[in-house]
Parts: structure tokens; C-alpha cells; sequence
């Protein structure tokens, strides 16, 4: 009788079973992996990711790392400012500046060239417009038309005279805000910025701890309060060198004076910087000035000189502009 040269096999289903060394391998090796930050799988979308490949060439391969929490590198940002390690000794003025707080910084390096109790709290007064014109301008296009609000005119002096319901282009409120110091200016683009008042003090001071600033808590974008508005002079040149960063800001602080056109029956306004290092110190170019009755008079001023750019704060000075001419002049001399 003759058989088919090829017959069915009738194949029984098994279970594979790894032996006990090679499971402690793999997991060894899954350890390893995971200590080393190498990928371990592949999620769906590197899947996906994989199946597009195959249909063009040119389609970079997925790659998915996973990290344990025990190794996750946790990075801290740079300080803005930094204190010199080995210090020499502190240059004496005499007789002593005029300021109760004062601090000069090399704002190219953030280093401190010299400091009288940077760290003590003081009320700012209008310095606080600094931090206001971070916050509001990246949130606000120079040709954004804002709509001046109706609690404009509860604001305390010093105002320039917005109407409310008035539309302004943004930039000119800027102007108006850093140059002549405008309350009403500072609550218009407080709330053109964020929606509210209270909305944007609260980006005041997340702004400020993300920046670092722990000297710093701000009640108002303007200042003129000055309870719970405070800050430091180290606070404060800190906050000055990433507002330089911003060329608009850099444009505006340095102005001397702007005419700036208006609607009618306005027409035209014409805004004078109120920093007077700006006629009368060489290099000077920036930043802003403060008074109220609690915190005096204050000074935040920056000059350049070359590639030497120096920023100096001075607090609750007697005479500020004095004391700043002082600082730079001393922080030219030691660069030169």
C-alpha cells in the first residue's frame, strides 16, 4: 500500500518557559537600561512613527527615553546676580552716599561690584513700573489699540489724563508709563494685559519668583501704594537686566523726550523723561526714577561705556542722582 510522499503534522502548542537565569538577566538588564536613561519600549505614537518610516526614506527614527524619578535631573536656573567669591575690600566713600540700600552690578555678568544692605526690604514707589513693563510687554503688541478702563479715574496721582473708554495704541502707553510715570498708564496696561488689576499683580509676583526675587512682594502695577509693595536694591538690578534684554524697553528708557500724537481733541502729548542722568551723566541710558513719601526718593540707573554696561539702584537716597554718579563713576574706573 502506498503512502503520500508529504503528510499533515499535527504540531501540540507548548508554553515557553524561560528558565530562571535568563529572567534575572533580563531584569538586570531593564535596570540597567533605566540607570543609563536608555529607551526601554516604544510608545504607540513611536509605533506609528516607525510604520511611516517604512513609507518614506527621509523620516528621522523615534527615539523614547524614560528616566527613573530617582535619576531625573533637576536644573536650577542661573541667579541673575552674583556676589563676588574673594571680595577686596569695599571702596569707603566719603562722606557716605546719601541712600539707606544701594547696589552697583555689572549688568553684562550680573556681577555685584559693591553693595550698602542690598538685601534690606524698602518701599520702591514708581521703580515698581519696572516690573510692570515686564509683565505687559510681551502680553501686548506696540499696535495693539487698549481700551482705557473706567476705574482710570480713582487711580491716585501722578496720571497723565487718560479718558476712559478712551482706545490708545500700546506703545504710547508705554512711554507714558516709564517716562512720565503715569498711574493711569499702569492700570491701563495692568488690565489690557491680564484682564484685571488683581489678575495682573498676580503675575507680578509669580514673575518675580520665577526670576529669583525673594526680597520682592508688589501690591500694584503702579506703585503709589506703598503698603505691601516692597522690594530690595539687590531685588532690583537683578529685575533690571532682564528687562534690558527687551529691546523695546531699552528704546524707551533711554528717551530723553517723545512727542507722541494723539487723538483729538488732544492731538499730541508731549512726554519728558524724568531721569535726569539722561542730560547730564555720560553714557547714561535708563532706567527709572521713584518717590512717595515712605520711600523717598529712588534711583535705578544704567550707563554705558564701551562694553562696560553698569546698573546701579539707590533707595530712599537723600540725593540719588549724586550717589549714582558716584557708584558709576567708580564702576568706569575699576572696568577701565
Amino acid at each position: 500500500m502506498s503512502l503520500p510522499v508529504l503528510q499533515p503534522v499535527q504540531r501540540r502548542r507548548r508554553t515557553r518557559r524561560r528558565s530562571a537565569t535568563a529572567v534575572a538577566l533580563v531584569a538586570l538588564a531593564g535596570v540597567a537600561a533605566a540607570a543609563g536613561g536608555v529607551a526601554v519600549g516604544r510608545s504607540h505614537g513611536a509605533a506609528r512613527a516607525d510604520s511611516a518610516a517604512t513609507k518614506t526614506a527621509t523620516t528621522e527614527p523615534v527615539v523614547v527615553t524614560t528616566t527613573t524619578t530617582a535619576h531625573r535631573v533637576q536644573t536650577q536656573p542661573r541667579p541673575l546676580l552674583v556676589a563676588a567669591t574673594a571680595p577686596s575690600p569695599r571702596k569707603r566713600f566719603t562722606p557716605p552716599l546719601t541712600s539707606r540700600a544701594a547696589i552697583l552690578v555689572d549688568a553684562t555678568s550680573g556681577r555685584v561690584l559693591w553693595a550698602l544692605r542690598p538685601h534690606l526690604r524698602r518701599h520702591i514707589a514708581s521703580t515698581t513700573k519696572i516690573m510692570t513693563a515686564v509683565v505687559a510687554l510681551p502680553r501686548l503688541l506696540p499696535g495693539d489699540v487698549v481700551t482705557v478702563p473706567r476705574t482710570v479715574m480713582r487711580v491716585p496721582l501722578v496720571k497723565e489724563g487718560l479718558r476712559p473708554q478712551e482706545r490708545v495704541r500700546a506703545w504710547k502707553l508705554f512711554y507714558g508709563l516709564l517716562l512720565y510715570s503715569g498711574n493711569d498708564d499702569a492700570l491701563t496696561l495692568a488690565v489690557a494685559a491680564a484682564g484685571s488689576r488683581a489678575n495682573f499683580v498676580t503675575l507680578m509676583n509669580q514673575e518675580a519668583r520665577q526670576l529669583g526675587l525673594r526680597d520682592s512682594h508688589f501690591a500694584g502695577p503702579s506703585g503709589v501704594v506703598d503698603r505691601d509693595n516692597y522690594s530690595s536694591a539687590w531685588d532690583l538690578a537683578a529685575l533690571t537686566r532682564v528687562a534690558l534684554r527687551d529691546p523695546r524697553f531699552r528704546a524707551i528708557v533711554r528717551t530723553r523726550s517723545i512727542r507722541v500724537p494723539w487723538a483729538p481733541p488732544t492731538f499730541a502729548k508731549e512726554y519728558v523723561n524724568k531721569n535726569h542722568l539722561l542730560v547730564s551723566y555720560r553714557g547714561a541710558d535708563g532706567v527709572k526714577t521713584g518717590w512717595t513719601t515712605l520711600a523717598g526718593h529712588c534711583l535705578v540707573a544704567s550707563a554705558r561705556r564701551g562694553r562696560t554696561r553698569l546698573i546701579a539702584v539707590l533707595l530712599h537716597a537723600a540725593d540719588p542722582y549724586k550717589d549714582a554718579r558716584r557708584l558709576l563713576d567708580y564702576g568706569f574706573a575699576a572696568a577701565g
